[in-house]
C-alpha cells in the first residue's frame, strides 16, 4: 500500500485539499463552547463535562465510520495536523514552567518525585495493551498519561506515522473525552473518604493535563470551598512540575523502560493469543538482512 505523506507544493494547494477540516474543526469548537461546562451530581461525587469532550464526540460522529462526513484521506490529513494545532499550548506549557522555576526549586520531594509515580502504571498498562493486541503502538499509549507534551515527544522520536505515535494520540484523544468525566468523579469520590488531605488532593490533581487538573480542581473545591485559594495554587504547582519532569522522566525512563518490556513480554503475549510476534518477525529480518550483507 502506497503511504499517503500530505505534501502539497503550496499553502493554497493545501487549504483546497484539507478546509473543509479547518471549518468543520472551527465549528466544533463554537458548538462546544456555546454548550459550556456541564456538572452532574452522581452519589457523593461528580461527573463534569467539559466543551472538548463535545468537540471529540462531534469529531467521531462525523468521521467515516458514522455520518461519513470525513473520507478517510481526510482522517489521515487530520491526524497529522494534532501535533501542530497544539503546539502553541506546547509552548504555553514551556513558557509557564520557566517563569515558576523558583516554585519549582521551593516545591519539595513530594512534587518534584511525583511524576516517577506514573511510571508504575506502565507495569499495568502495557500487559493489557499487549492482551488486547496491540503491538508497537502499546509502546506510545502506555509510556506515560499521553497529553500534549508526551504526544509531541513521541512524534519527534519516532515520526508522525509511526506506530507508536498512533498509540499516543489514541490515548490522547480518549484521555480527552474519559479522563476529565473520571477525573472529576475520582477527586469527589476520593474525599467523600476523607483519608487524604485536601492539599494532597490539590497536589495530586496536577498530573501533566491542563484539563484533567481543571476537572479535578472544580470538584474539590466543591467539596472544600474554604481552601479553594490553597487546592488551586498546589494544583498549578504540581501541574506545572510534572509538565517540567514529566518530559524528561518520558525521555530517559518511560520510553526505555517501556520498549524494553515490550521486547520481552510482546512475543509471550502473541503466542498467548496465536499470532504472529513483530519482535520475533522483526528479529528474523535483521539478522536475515546481516547475512545477506556478509
Amino acid at each position: 500500500m502506497k503511504k499517503e505523506t500530505f505534501i502539497y507544493p503550496s499553502f493554497k494547494a493545501r487549504m483546497k485539499n484539507e478546509y473543509r477540516i479547518i471549518l468543520a474543526a472551527f465549528l466544533f469548537i463554537v458548538i462546544a463552547d456555546f454548550i459550556g461546562q456541564i456538572e452532574v451530581p452522581v452519589g457523593p461525587g461528580k461527573l463534569i463535562l467539559f466543551p472538548i469532550f463535545y468537540a471529540l464526540i462531534l469529531g467521531i460522529l462525523s468521521g467515516p465510520e458514522i455520518l461519513k462526513f470525513f473520507k478517510t484521506k481526510e482522517v489521515k490529513a487530520a491526524s497529522g495536523l494534532v501535533i501542530v494545532a497544539i503546539c502553541p499550548f506546547i509552548a504555553k506549557l514551556g513558557i509557564n514552567a520557566g517563569a515558576s522555576l523558583e516554585t519549582v526549586i521551593s516545591a519539595g520531594p513530594a512534587l518534584l518525585l511525583q511524576e516517577v509515580g506514573n511510571l508504575g502504571t506502565i507495569f499495568l498498562a502495557l500487559p493489557f495493551a499487549l492482551l488486547l493486541g496491540m503491538k508497537r503502538e502499546a509502546i506510545g499509549a502506555t509510556h506515560s498519561i499521553n497529553r500534549e507534551s508526551n504526544l509531541a515527544l513521541v512524534t519527534n522520536m519516532f515520526g508522525p506515522d509511526s506506530p507508536e505515535t498512533r498509540g499516543s494520540l489514541s490515548i490522547y484523544v480518549v484521555g480527552g473525552m474519559v479522563g476529565t468525566i473520571y477525573f472529576g468523579f475520582l477527586a469527589t469520590m476520593t474525599a467523600a473518604i476523607g483519608f487524604f488531605h485536601p492539599y494532597a488532593l490539590g497536589m495530586a490533581s496536577g498530573v501533566g493535563a491542563g484539563i484533567l487538573m481543571a476537572s479535578s480542581v472544580a470538584s474539590l473545591t466543591a467539596v472544600y470551598p474554604d481552601m479553594a485559594a490553597q487546592i488551586s495554587a498546589l494544583a498549578s504547582t504540581s501541574e506545572t512540575i510534572s509538565g517540567l519532569t514529566g518530559i524528561y522522566v518520558a525521555i530517559f525512563v518511560g520510553i526505555p523502560l517501556t520498549k524494553k518490556l515490550y521486547e520481552v513480554m510482546e512475543p509471550r503475549f502473541a503466542k498467548l493469543r496465536h499470532e504472529p510476534s513483530e519482535v520475533l518477525t522483526r528479529r528474523q529480518n535483521e539478522e536475515k538482512g546481516k547475512v545477506e550483507e556478509v
